[in-house]
This record gives structure tokens, C-alpha cells and sequence, in this order.
């Protein structure tokens, strides 16, 4: 094939699978919200299974529902005949996907879930086929065909799916009010747990920021950054609300006489601040924006006070770009 006609193909099957999306997100009514509400009501896990490309993206979907706050296990049909049935119990919820709905390995756990009257939610694009009509609340994919010539190869039944499965999670995540806060304590690792990670949990704390009160005199100012390593410090009240900050700049604005004065004057007011229940991602963006490597860090309390510091390459190292 030339060049022409590969790129004809390719955009021809993802126009295909936009085309097959559009049909699905129209076709959502009624039993996808009985399905949430099914969902969000069941007091065990959610048992997802399919075979075949139905099983690798069940696998995704039960990953994603687990991380957004519901519960959830991917159960091979196959080896639930073999004995896995026995992971399933009466208070769990079954989603079982199918893109024809006869799946002959699914039949052992249709069969299962009507003799334990264990709650059913049935995906395929047949209405008439046994898995719907077994259900206890149906989901009927639009029978778009496949993107290929021939029909035969999972493309747009697969991305129907895997779109429906995220559709159920986000909205099952809305639906139980799942928090920022919630969804980092699933990933505490890799750049997504970075990336939400709160400054309060980065920043440096106690001696090591790098603090100052407006009448030290500023050679004792300025032996303090030197020991702290932050290139700035900050002035303080004595209730410890910040009044300013002293920066490179400050340093050089102020070279004739700067031995004899004082932080205060020196100084500059309302600097740049961050709380210290922003997320790390935040604090790098603010740092970006600002053209500024260093960010004191306020509590909760009223007036705010320093908590702590942050600096720039503590976002870096724990992963946030």
C-alpha cells in the first residue's frame, strides 16, 4: 500500500470509532443512571468480567472504579467456572461485558448470579441477547459494526466499551462526592501522586526557613541565607505573619549602605506566597509564572502565618513537570 492509502485507512477507522462514540454518548438515557445508582447503592465490590478484548478493557474499568473510590475486581469467566466463583458474593454487584451478549463462557456466571440473586448490570449491543435478558439493568451498545472491512476485528465495540466504562467511573466518582484529597491517597506514587501531593508534605519546616525579623541588622541577615541555602529570607512580625521577603534583587538594589540598614528596609512587601494545603502542581505553576524559585508557605490560621518554604527543586524531585 502507499503512503496515501495507509494514511486514508488510518484516519478512516478513527473517524470510524468518533462516529461509534457519538452514537454511544447519544444512546446514554435511563439505564445507565439506574446503573449508577445500582452501583453507587451495592454494599460489596464490583465484579467486572468479559472475555476476550471485553476482558483486557474490563480489567481497565475495574482498575479505574477501585481507584476513584468504588471497589472493584476483574473476574475471568473462564476461570470462574474453575472455581473463582467462589470470590463473588451476595452483597457484590456484577458488570459483565459482552459485545453480543452470548458469550458462551459467560454463561457459568450469568447463571451464578441468577441462582444467588446477585445484582446484574449487563453490557451488549444486542437487547434480545441471554446477558440482557438476565439483567437486572441492561446497557445496550449501538450496533455500529467494526472499523475494519471485514467487521470482524474489536475496534469500535472495544472503544464503545473501554468510553462506557470511563463514563460509569466518573460519573459513579461524582456521584460519591470523591474528593481530590481521596483520589491521592490511590495513587501516592508516580507523577499523578506528585502532581497532587499538598505543599505541607514537600515543604522544609521548622530550622531550616530561612527567617528574620524587620530590625536584624543585615550582615546577620545575610549570614542566615548563606546557612540556609535558599538565596532569600524572610521578615516576620512577632506573631510570625509575613511582612516581606529579601531576595537577590533586594540585595542589589540596596548595595550603597546595605550593611547599615536593617531587613525591614530592605525588604520587600506582600511577596508571593502559597498555602500550605495547595497541591504541589500549583506551586510549580506559581513559581513558573513568577520567574521565582522559592515560595514561603502560610497556614490556616488568622492572620496567616509562615509554616514553611518551598523551593522549586523540591517540585522537581518529587516528580511534578
Amino acid at each position: 500500500m502507499s503512503s496515501s492509502q495507509l494514511l486514508k485507512t488510518g484516519r478512516s477507522v478513527i473517524q470510524s470509532e468518533i462516529d461509534a462514540l457519538s452514537m454511544l454518548k447519544e444512546s446514554l438515557g435511563e439505564s445507565f443512571v439506574k446503573a449508577i445508582n445500582l452501583l453507587y447503592k451495592s454494599e460489596g465490590r464490583i465484579i467486572v468480567s468479559g472475555m476476550g478484548k471485553s476482558g483486557h478493557i474490563g480489567r481497565k474499568i475495574a482498575a479505574t472504579l477501585s481507584s476513584t473510590g468504588s471497589p472493584a475486581q476483574f473476574l475471568h469467566p473462564a476461570e470462574a467456572s474453575h472455581g473463582d466463583l467462589g470470590v463473588v458474593t451476595t452483597k457484590d454487584t456484577l458488570l459483565i461485558l459482552s459485545n453480543s451478549g452470548e458469550t458462551q463462557e459467560l454463561a457459568n456466571l450469568v447463571a451464578f448470579a441468577k441462582r444467588f440473586s446477585i445484582k446484574l448490570i449487563g453490557v451488549a449491543n444486542d437487547p434480545n441477547s441471554s446477558l440482557i435478558q438476565n439483567s437486572k439493568i441492561g446497557i445496550i451498545l449501538p450496533q455500529t459494526g467494526e472499523a475494519c472491512e471485514t467487521g470482524v476485528v474489536p475496534s469500535n465495540s472495544s472503544v464503545m466499551l473501554l468510553a462506557l466504562g470511563d463514563a460509569l467511573a466518573i460519573a459513579l466518582m461524582k456521584h460519591r462526592k470523591f474528593s481530590v484529597e481521596a483520589f491521592r491517597e490511590f495513587h501516592p506514587g508516580g507523577q499523578l501522586g506528585a502532581r497532587l501531593t499538598q505543599v505541607q508534605f514537600v515543604m522544609h519546616t521548622g530550622d531550616s526557613i530561612p527567617l528574620v525579623d524587620a530590625n536584624t541588622p543585615m550582615p546577620e541577615t545575610l549570614l542566615m541565607m548563606s546557612q540556609k541555602g535558599f538565596g532569600v529570607a524572610g521578615v516576620v512580625s512577632e506573631e510570625g505573619t509575613l511582612l516581606g521577603i529579601i531576595t537577590d534583587g533586594d540585595l542589589r538594589r540596596h548595595m550603597d549602605g546595605l550593611l547599615e540598614a536593617n531587613s525591614g528596609e530592605v525588604m520587600t512587601s506582600s511577596p508571593v506566597t502559597i498555602s500550605q494545603n495547595s497541591l504541589a502542581e500549583e506551586a510549580l505553576a506559581l513559581m513558573q509564572e513568577k520567574k521565582i524559585t522559592c515560595l514561603f508557605v502560610l497556614d490556616n490560621s488568622s492572620p496567616a502565618r509562615v509554616s514553611g518554604i518551598l523551593h522549586i527543586h523540591d517540585c522537581l524531585r518529587l516528580g511534578v513537570i
